[in-house]
C-alpha cells in the first residue's frame, strides 16, 4: 500500500481543514433529543451548501466525486475537528449509494439533494423481530395492487425512524421463490396511512431505536429500487458500504480520539500504575491499529475500482472488537466509580465512559452479529462449506 499523499489529496485536505477550523463551533447544551436533533439537521444543511455531505457522489447530485482516498482523508480530518455527525447518515452513508447503484434517474433526482441537506431523514426497515442476523428470513411482504404494492409486516431496531419522512425497506415480493430470491426493495413513505413507529428505550436510557409497523400500507411502482424480486442483491450494496467504508474510517479516528482522551484521564488519576489497566489500554491501543491497517486495505480496493465484498465483514469484526476492548478499558480506568452514572458526585466525565460501555454491548449486533460476519467470512473467503 503506498500511503504518502499526492499534491491533489493534500490540496483537498487543507481546503477541508480551513472550512471546518472556520465553521466547527461547540454544540450547545441541549434539553433534549428533538432538540439536539433539530440543530444537527441545520448543521447538515451547512455542510451539503458547501458540499461537504456525500463527498463521494457525483458532482452533478451534490457531491464531489470524491476519490476514496479523499472519502478517507475527509472521514480522519472530520472526526479529529470534533464536528457533530450529519443526522441523516443512513441516507448518505446508505441510501444515496444504493440509490447511484440501483436506482433510475427519477428516483436519484427526487430523493438525493433531500438526503444531502438532510431536508428529507431516511431510515433503513430491514430487521425483523424473527429476521435480524438472518435477513434472508424476512416476512414483511408486499402484494402487487393496483400500480404499487400493499405492504404488510414488522421492523424492528430502526435508528430515527421517529424523524425519517422515508424508509428503504426489504420485503417478500414472491413467497414461493427461495429465501435470497423474491425479494423487493422498497422506498417507503414514513408519513403514508398504516406507518406506525414505536420507540424502543435502551438500556443508556436513549431512544434512538424504533419498531415500525407497516399495515396494509400502499407504495407506488416508481417507488421500488432496482428490479422487482430483486431486492437481495440491492441490499447487498447497502450492507457493503454499512459494514465495510465510510462507517469503520469514522469510527477507527473517533476512537483515537477517545484513546486519547482516556489516557489523559488514566494519567491523571494514577490508574496507569495498576499493570492490569495498563494492559487493558495497550490492548485498546492494539486494535484500534488493526483496524486502521483493515481500513487500509479497504482504501485500497476501493481505489483500485473494486467492491468491498465479503473483506468488509472482517472490518466490522474488528471495529467490533475495537470498540468491546476501549470501553472496557474506560471502566477499568474509572476504577471506584464505574458503578456510577451520570453527573453523580465522584463520578468522572460525568458517566460518559459508562454510557460509552453500555453502547458497546450493542457493537456485535448492529450492522450484523458477529455470527454473521465470521459465517461469511468462512464461506465466501475461506471457501469453508455451508
Amino acid at each position: 500500500m503506498n500511503l504518502s499523499l499526492s499534491e491533489e489529496s493534500r490540496r483537498f485536505r487543507d481546503e477541508l481543514r480551513g472550512w471546518l477550523e472556520a465553521n466547527v463551533e461547540p454544540a450547545p447544551v441541549f434539553g433534549d433529543f428533538d432538540e439536539e436533533f433539530s440543530w444537527g439537521r441545520r448543521w447538515q444543511a451547512r455542510l451539503a451548501a458547501d458540499r461537504w455531505v456525500g463527498i463521494h457522489w457525483p458532482t452533478a447530485f451534490g457531491g464531489r466525486d470524491a476519490t476514496p482516498v479523499e472519502v478517507a482523508l475527509f472521514n480522519i480530518e472530520y472526526a479529529r475537528s470534533r464536528a457533530p455527525q450529519p443526522v441523516n447518515r443512513t441516507g448518505v452513508n446508505l441510501v444515496g449509494p444504493t440509490l447511484l447503484a440501483h436506482g433510475d434517474d427519477a428516483q436519484r433526482r427526487r430523493w438525493l439533494p433531500g438526503i444531502l441537506d438532510a431536508a428529507e431523514i431516511w431510515c433503513q426497515l430491514f430487521s425483523e423481530p424473527g429476521a435480524g442476523s438472518d435477513l434472508a428470513s424476512l416476512t414483511t411482504r408486499a402484494v402487487a395492487s393496483g400500480g404499487g404494492w400493499v405492504v404488510e409486516g414488522q421492523k424492528v431496531w430502526t435508528s430515527y425512524a421517529q424523524y425519517s419522512r422515508w424508509g428503504i425497506a426489504l420485503v417478500r415480493t414472491d413467497p414461493d421463490a427461495p429465501r435470497h430470491r423474491g425479494i423487493s426493495c422498497l422506498a417507503v413513505d414514513m408519513t403514508a396511512p398504516g406507518v406506525e413507529v414505536r420507540p424502543l428505550v435502551t438500556m443508556t436510557g436513549e431512544a434512538e431505536f424504533n419498531e415500525v409497523f407497516l399495515d396494509e400500507v400502499f407504495v407506488p411502482d416508481d417507488q421500488v429500487i432496482g428490479q422487482v424480486h430483486q431486492g437481495w442483491q440491492v441490499a447487498n450494496t447497502t450492507l457493503a458500504h454499512e459494514r465495510g467504508t465510510t462507517f469503520p474510517f469514522k469510527e477507527q479516528v473517533v476512537h483515537e480520539v477517545y484513546l486519547g482522551q482516556l489516557l489523559d484521564l488514566a494519567v491523571a488519576t494514577g490508574a496507569l500504575d495498576d499493570p492490569l489497566v495498563a494492559d487493558q489500554m495497550v490492548d485498546a491501543y492494539v486494535k484500534l491499529r488493526v483496524l486502521r491497517l483493515h481500513n487500509w486495505r479497504t482504501l485500497t480496493r476501493l481505489a483500485r475500482g473494486e467492491e468491498p465484498g465479503p473483506d468488509s465483514s472482517l472490518v466490522k469484526l474488528a471495529w467490533t472488537d475495537m470498540t468491546q476492548s476501549l470501553s472496557d478499558a474506560g471502566l477499568a480506568v474509572l476504577g471506584d466509580a464505574a458503578p456510577l452514572w451520570g453527573p453523580a458526585a465522584g463520578n468522572l466525565d460525568d458517566g460518559r465512559w459508562q454510557r460509552q460501555w453500555l453502547w458497546s454491548k450493542a457493537a456485535s449486533i448492529a450492522g450484523g452479529t458477529s455470527e454473521i460476519q465470521r459465517t461469511i467470512i468462512g464461506e465466501r473467503i475461506l471457501g469453508l462449506p455451508r
